[in-house]
């Protein structure tokens, strides 16, 4: 799949990413978690390799297989689908680092599972992700996450395994001597664009396309942010609106593979900031159950554009991961129902308690599912001086 060569150019870029997300340097001694599924096992060992040059402590984990997943699910009763292990939580308040390596084996194994059983274990491992959020605030946690080829992924993109893999080596710069050198540049670009944004007095945002017209409050106190290291490859600039202000109708015409089920054509229709009502061409049952797995599901986490100057994914490759950074002709506006980010505060992170999270109206969820739209659009920003001004159009900026 690939060379040597190419998996040492893969960690390395892994490793911007991580050192990149983490706003306080890594020391010697750190403890780095290694979350891989089996068919990553070639770029785990190269990783290995890395952290152990570098002075780290890798933990390595195997995820589970998507026989265990099916089982897990199926036969575990409630008190097993939703415990922790021992010394989890303990694990999790010290780790100083995670990288996640995507690689199913399966994407639809998990059709028949009552995708409210999934969200009792998402639920569940909930207080672990928001000890991970208050150590990356404080600057001691990072993380960062990738995908490596399967055939599941392939066959869900209707693409060969080269030209799944192919596509992945473009969009990752893995065929340039020292990708991470190109990320940088990137870094620098993105910067400038999120520069611009935050320098803008926005009252609402209006998104319109085909089949989409949404308006977006950006919230008090908040920072657009983006290409920071958490996902490769990434290109997306977004921030984490005010749930209160959302309003009008979102359509995602690309289609998406989640917890096993596949889902496609998903309209959601928001009123006072809640998504009311929720249609699909196919997965209805499953988004209508999603967006009530907790209070927040059905609110809005995330507003999100990717530039396609950007961006050289050009194909859709089953994976949010890819498909959320989606170039193309057109770029792409993503929305994400579910948690937001709490980074996306522009204040003190430290002072951003549960309270002042929900008074300026920060979403709280177990889920984060993040919905594509590349159709051609224009998103215009109302000013608070009552102009308006036109900051993405035809896939691009306008800065």
């Amino acid at each position: 799949m690939f060379s040597k060569q190419e998996l040492d150019k893969y960690a390395q870029t892994m490793w911007w990413g991580l050192e990149t997300a983490r706003t306080k340097p890594f020391a010697a001694g750190d403890w780095v978690l290694v979350s891989y599924d089996l068919e990553a096992l070639p770029l785990a060992e190269s990783i290995f390799a890395l952290l152990m040059e570098k002075g780290l402590n890798p933990v390595m984990r195997l995820a589970q297989t998507t026989s265990m997943e099916v089982d897990f699910y199926g036969k575990g009763n409630d008190a097993q689908i939703t415990a922790l292990a021992p010394g989890e939580k303990e694990l999790t308040e010290n780790l100083n680092g995670l990288i996640r390596l995507i690689a199913p084996s399966s994407l639809t194994h998990l059709k028949d599972i009552d995708p409210a059983k999934i969200g009792k274990t998402a639920v569940a491992r909930k207080p672990l992700r928001d000890i991970m959020e208050k150590r990356e605030i404080a600057g001691e946690f990072g993380w960062t996450l990738c995908v490596y080829p399967t055939k599941a992924y392939a066959d869900a993109a209707n693409l060969t395994m080269d030209e799944f893999r192919d596509q992945l080596v473009k969009a990752c710069f893995l065929d340039e001597d020292q990708p991470y050198e190109h990320w940088k540049s990137i870094f620098n670009e993105a910067e400038k664009v999120k520069t611009w944004l935050n320098g803008l007095d926005i009252e609402y945002l209006h998104l319109t396309s085909e089949h989409t017209d949404l308006k977006v409050d950006p919230g008090k106190d908040r920072r657009w942010l983006g290409v920071s290291g958490h996902n490769i490859p990434s290109f997306e600039i977004f921030l984490s609106p005010d749930w209160r202000g959302t309003e009008g109708v979102y359509y995602a015409d690309q289609p998406s593979f989640r917890s096993g089920n596949y889902v496609e054509g998903v309209r959601l229709e928001f009123k006072n900031g809640v998504a009311v009502k929720s249609e699909a061409r196919e997965g209805g049952e499953f988004v209508a159950k999603q967006l009530a797995m907790d209070e927040g599901a059905a609110r809005l986490g995330e507003f999100s554009l990717t530039d396609r100057r950007f961006s050289r994914i050009d194909k859709f490759m089953a994976n949010t991961l890819f498909d959320e950074n989606f170039g193309g002709e057109h770029g792409n506006c993503h929305v994400a129902v579910g948690a937001s980010y709490a980074d996306t505060y522009a204040g003190d992170q430290t002072s951003l308690d549960k309270d002042k999270k929900e008074t300026l109206g920060f979403n709280d969820s177990a889920l984060h599912w993040d919905l594509v739209n590349t159709e051609p659009k224009t998103v215009t920003a109302r000013l608070k001086d009552g102009t308006d001004l036109v900051i993405y159009r035809d896939g691009e900026f306008q800065i």
